[in-house]
């Protein structure tokens, strides 16, 4: 006999499909697997990020478009309090916030309309250079919040479950972020994007915590015969920081390829055909790019930051946080020693197939869902 059906309505991710971001895409994996465990999902969506309403293609998943206010301050907060308002009046067990800005709201669902509801921090977004000092303010009210008024609190890291037990004495549940089996590709689109030879990789959202402007500081110290060999990849866009991306642009030395946000057969090209990965970030969750980039074996090397400590797992070349000169130099070993990148590309991708599931994700957030619905 199967289990009750348990329905989940998601707030905080921009919206489905999941054309970019680590939270878009945690929520779509999720939900692709739970409709077969009888669990439905409505995915909350704003317009700017896509148009796609109603049922979708994944089994007992719905995709409600909500309005939003598409500013750098607004827009998650104003169709969080759309979402939230409309998800009092459907028939929804579970309220599953994502993030601690939509975390402030957690509250409410369970006092208004007696649902239950959980929060699942990615980051500490407060760190992020982009907030000014108000909506930082917000924000650490948010990690507050997000073990406070919830029923279950989930983090994406054990670096961030030491956090929450050291700053806020209370116990949260840790579920990673996972992957799916990498999909190896010939490089047909790159080579209409002029990309015909080796190259680093680098994706994410072009914000000053990912520290795209780091790579750029170290790419143009590299020896001259290394940057005659290869390209410097940048796949990602600006994250309302118009103003930084000028800036990334306007450093960068010749050699130097901007693509814009890539998802799709482009990104998996991307992941195939790269000579390695470079993670330079100073604030992760859990970084989706990190896994992925393991997952295809491709050769790592990511700031000493915890959590992609925690990822790698021994598997990737560190460097310094901030410090670019180690930046240059790992970097330049590295490409000098085509051994090494391969040997740590195979190790890491079996570390990554063994630690990070998808399923073993989605199997451990339902099994959460029964235990506070029943």
């Amino acid at each position: 006999m199967s289990e009750r059906p348990v329905r989940v309505a998601m707030i905080g991710q921009k919206g489905y499909p999941p054309i970019h971001g680590g939270i878009e895409k945690h929520v779509a994996e999720l939900a692709a697997r739970l409709g077969p465990m009888n669990i439905g999902v409505d995915i909350y969506s704003r317009p700017h990020y896509s148009s796609e309403s109603g049922p979708c293609d994944l089994q007992r998943v719905k995709i409600i478009k909500l309005p939003s206010l598409p500013t750098k301050h607004f827009d998650a907060i104003s169709h969080t309090i759309a979402c939230t308002t409309d998800a009092l009046f459907r028939k929804v067990d579970v309220v599953h916030y994502h993030a601690l800005g939509p975390g402030l709201l957690s509250g409410i669902p369970r006092w208004l309309a007696g649902k239950k509801t959980v929060v699942t921090v990615h980051g500490l977004d407060w760190q992020r250079d982009k907030w000014g000092s108000f909506a930082t303010q917000v924000l650490q009210l948010g990690e507050s919040a997000s073990v406070n008024l919830p029923d279950r609190t989930i983090v994406v890291s054990k670096a961030l479950r030491k956090h929450y037990l050291d700053a806020h004495k209370r116990p949260t549940d840790y579920i990673p972020n996972g992957i799916v089996p990498p999909v190896y590709r010939t490089p047909e689109l790159l080579l209409k994007q002029g990309i015909d030879g080796p190259f680093v990789l680098f994706v994410g959202r072009l914000v000053p915590e990912k520290g795209c402007h780091l790579l750029l500081d170290a790419w143009g110290n590299l020896p001259g015969t290394i940057r005659n060999r290869f390209k410097l990849v940048i796949a990602g866009d600006a994250g309302f920081t118009p103003g930084y991306v000028d800036k990334l642009k306007a450093m960068a030395p010749a050699g130097v390829e901007f693509l814009g946000y890539i998802h799709g057969p482009l990104l998996d090209e991307l992941y195939t055909n790269a000579e390695m990965l470079v993670l330079p970030s100073t604030l992760e969750g859990l970084s989706i790019t990190l896994l992925e980039g393991l997952s295809y074996a491709r050769c790592c090397l990511v700031s000493d930051i915890p959590p992609n400590v925690e990822a790698a797992g021994g598997n990737a070349v560190l460097f310094k946080s901030g410090d670019h000169n180690d930046l240059t130099a790992k970097l330049t070993s590295l490409l000098n020693d085509p051994e090494k990148r391969e040997t740590l590309g195979a190790a890491g991708q079996i570390h990554a197939i063994e630690h990070y599931s998808w399923d073993r994700v989605t199997k451990l957030t339902a099994e959460l869902y029964r235990e506070i619905v029943d």
